[in-house]
């Protein structure tokens, strides 16, 4: 069983969203489940209706889950397992103030070493820790051996005792640290693969070490995925490139594309399922490049069928959609088509650089009959108006099109002349 594990205390991010379709589709690929995590259990920090937009995202995406769990209703589990370790002396609580703690932080910075708890509380004895009438965590005892997995991008990850730490596992209010829950829960759901990021090597020994203490020992399959790094801050989120008009097919295919061997460059995600590898992806970094996605956008609203761009746009009129794509010199986004069909549309207000021929051309244009071709529509518009009219002449563009410059109207006429009188008002 596969997980794909996600926290509301944050927007949906393009790490989160590649790490999602990774899983999605290794597990297809295996012809296994794949289950949603909300990691819910620090209240304060989770965000309103977060979960819920998660959740949205995630079936535009079509990335389809077989049940959704909730961290936080495994909170009896979690506190269960963790009186099991106390009992076996592989967890002790710990009274430290958290002045304490950060002296301790502050003196590791102050040697430039590396920080970890000094095991002031491990040693307590049993009659102590009952007489202290304190608030108290529990942390995990420290391992006293090296704890290492295999990775299947990765390799051997190998990690000292000094490193893994004895690190909390329950906070003061009895709730569970991010790496005990997420070690339990794997436990509780039978998790046999686990694809995430790479900066959770360090948690994964961490959970390891949490499910070994608990006498758990299967063998989990790990891949940790490079990271995306992104200048843009906005673009780190899914639901921004959504509402900037990015397609959703046209995101999941760069996330996909982005360190791996594919085939081509576009490519739907069913057409992905026949060849990624996961074990051949790069194990560097990657650059988010929006220009990229923009190109990779712009194709995949190419190959869209016209009645469906139309509709995406707002209208249901395959010739809209024709039209659409006749900007696709110069747009890159549904947001950006949308707008070129808007300005269409839209009332044509006169402005000053057309202020002579904006009158007279917009009343022939109000007046004219139907006419099958731009040829025959520019002719009588000559006739009538007098002016040496052209397929260039930016005041006739600006009228038809509200913009001065874009596709020749020789192109543009055809999806519009049966518009005409809605456009010239």
């Amino acid at each position: 069983m596969f997980r794909f594990a996600v926290s509301p205390t944050e927007p949906l991010s393009i790490n989160s969203l590649r790490i999602a379709l990774l899983n999605y589709i290794v597990a297809q690929q295996h012809k296994e489940e794949l289950v949603l995590r909300i990691d819910d259990t620090d209240k304060e920090l989770n965000i309103e209706n977060c979960e819920k937009e998660i959740q949205e995202l995630l079936t535009l995406f079509s990335i389809g889950h077989s049940r959704v769990i909730f961290q936080s209703e495994n909170l009896k589990y979690h506190q269960k397992m963790a009186m099991q370790l106390l009992m076996q002396k592989k967890a002790f609580s710990c009274f430290c103030s958290q002045e304490k703690l950060d002296e301790l932080k502050e003196e590791a910075q102050q040697k430039n070493t590396l920080y970890s708890y000094d095991g002031f509380c491990a040693t307590l004895s049993d009659e102590t820790v009952l007489n202290v009438n304190a608030p108290f965590t529990i942390r995990m005892q420290k391992p006293t051996e090296n704890i290492e997995f295999s990775d299947s991008l990765q390799g051997s990850v190998n990690h000292t005792p000094d490193e893994i730490d004895a690190f909390i596992i329950l906070k003061h209010d009895k709730t569970p640290t991010y790496n005990y829950a997420c070690a339990v829960d794997d436990m509780l759901y039978d998790i046999s693969t686990i694809i995430r990021s790479s900066k959770h090597l360090l948690n994964t020994t961490r959970q390891i070490h949490i499910q070994k203490a608990l006498g758990y020992n299967k063998v989990i399959a790990y891949t940790h995925c490079a990271d995306i790094s992104c200048d843009i801050k906005e673009a780190n989120s899914v639901k921004y490139l959504i509402d900037e008009g990015f397609l959703p097919a046209a995101i999941a295919n760069y996330l996909v594309l982005l360190g791996s061997n594919a085939p081509k460059e576009i490519f739907t995600l069913e057409e992905a399922l026949e060849w990624f590898d996961i074990n051949s992806l790069s194990k560097e970094n990657l650059t988010f490049d929006i220009n990229k996605l923009k190109e990779i956008n712009k194709q995949h609203i190419e190959t869209m069928g016209n009645m469906r761009l139309s509709k995406i746009i707002g209208f249901a009129d395959e010739d809209i959609g024709k039209l659409s794509k006749l900007y696709l010199n110069n747009c890159s986004t549904i947001k950006e088509i949308k707008a070129k069909m808007d300005a269409i549309f839209a009332p044509k207000k006169p402005i000053k650089k057309f202020k002579d021929e904006f009158p007279v051309l917009k009343e022939a244009l109000e007046k004219a009959p139907y006419f099958e071709n731009f040829d025959a529509l520019l002719n009588y518009l000559k006739q009538e108006t007098q002016f040496d009219l052209n397929d260039s002449t930016a005041s006739l563009c600006y009228i038809l099109t509200g913009n001065e410059s874009g596709p020749s109207l020789d192109e543009v006429y055809p999806f519009i002349k049966n518009y005409l009188g809605e456009i010239v008002k």
